[in-house]
């Protein structure tokens, strides 16, 4: 297994392997970059098929953590955590008090919370062994879950999206196909269906879907069709990687935009959706409203005020944030994905001197 040599590997600062055969631990925890900041990041459990495709997920996710939390404003750096193993079947308290451990090794150069496979319930359980560690129970003086707030800031997003290219005003009316009925994905639907938008829908997990359908009036598609519906919205809300040469070509949408992390499977597919005319809404942008609330919550365990108000008014300047990098695209012909990833260098590479100073 290559590492230093890894297609993903992006000059990030620190990874390590964690194991415990007590309790089954098998993780690892990136650092990408801490130029702003300490690293934030949630902590990803999944049935990888290997410790390969695990070490490639990490690796993507906390450079994604970056670039989100620069674009956003927030004096934090990247960072991501991976578990190896079913989440069904395999997690338990032990675990991830033996997870929140490994975190407290590390002495805050990376503060955790949940991700797809975790929870809040699991984060709490982390407390035990940590401190370094966000999106607790509320009643436990933590912010709770951040899957609301991402999937309001992702809703707002998709205004000025629509705007830019289909020159409408309201998502009133519209079609949207949401991959993925996790906490995010179920959030977004509601808000979608409150404000009377047909929605498609799909899921691994039948029950989910049943969910949606019953609660919402979506309607159900199998998993790997939802690519070829015809609607005004693709809406990605799972894992990353799922927009490639193939998917790509069977999209027939105006924008996508949800709230997975890395659904590009390579740079160059954001270049793709721009030449095929699909407007692409840069996933850490639209989805960052979640690491909004918890980096809110981290500071205010480093003894700044906790305000919802404060989140809302921080999150509602996410529409704002991608109409910058939607003119950017334009004026310099490139794709709204490398305007993104351009507009996110200029922040936190300039960090790099002042922090060898």
């Amino acid at each position: 297994m290559q590492f230093f040599n890894h297609n993903e590997f992006d000059n990030h600062e620190h990874v390590s392997f964690f194991s415990c055969p007590k309790t089954g631990l098998k993780a690892i925890i990136a650092i990408h970059n801490t130029n702003l900041g300490p690293a934030l990041g949630g902590c990803r459990m999944w049935n990888y098929k290997n410790d390969e495709e695990a070490l490639h997920d990490v690796l993507r996710l906390s450079k994604g953590m970056t670039y989100k939390a620069a674009l956003a404003d927030i004096p934090i750096g990247g960072g991501k955590s991976v578990i190896i193993g079913d989440p069904k079947r395999e997690k338990t308290p032990e675990l991830m008090e033996s997870m929140g451990r490994a975190v407290e090794s590390l002495g805050g150069k990376y503060i955790i919370a949940e991700d797809v496979g975790t929870c809040v319930e699991d984060m709490n359980q982390l407390s035990k062994e940590t401190q370094y560690v966000t999106g607790v129970l509320q009643n436990n003086k933590g912010s709770g879950d951040p899957s609301p707030t991402t999937a309001y800031g992702v809703f707002l997003g998709l205004i000025p999206a629509v705007k830019h290219r289909l020159k409408k005003e309201s998502l009133r009316g519209l079609t949207v196909s949401i991959q993925g009925l996790g906490h995010v994905g179920y959030y977004l639907c509601k808000y979608l269906h409150e404000e009377g938008v047909k929605l498609y829908v799909c899921d691994i997990d039948d029950d989910k879907v049943d969910v949606a359908v019953q609660e919402f009036g979506a309607i159900p598609l199998p998993f790997h069709e939802i690519y070829d519906v015809k609607a005004d919205i693709f809406a990605p809300c799972a894992l990353g990687g799922i927009l490639h040469d193939e998917t790509i070509k069977r999209l027939k949408v105006s924008i996508v935009a949800g709230a997975a992390n890395n659904p590009l499977e390579a740079p160059h597919h954001g270049t793709m959706l721009s030449d095929r005319g699909i407007l692409y809404a840069p996933d850490y942008v639209i989805n960052a409203a979640g690491l909004m609330r918890v980096y809110h919550e981290y500071a205010a365990n480093q003894g700044a005020l906790f305000s919802e108000e404060h989140i809302l008014k921080q999150v509602k300047k996410i529409p704002e944030k991608l109409e910058t990098i939607f003119d950017y695209a334009d004026k310099n012909g490139i794709s709204t994905a490398t305007a993104a990833d351009a507009l996110a260098e200029q922040i936190f590479k300039k960090h790099s001197f002042k922090k060898a100073a």
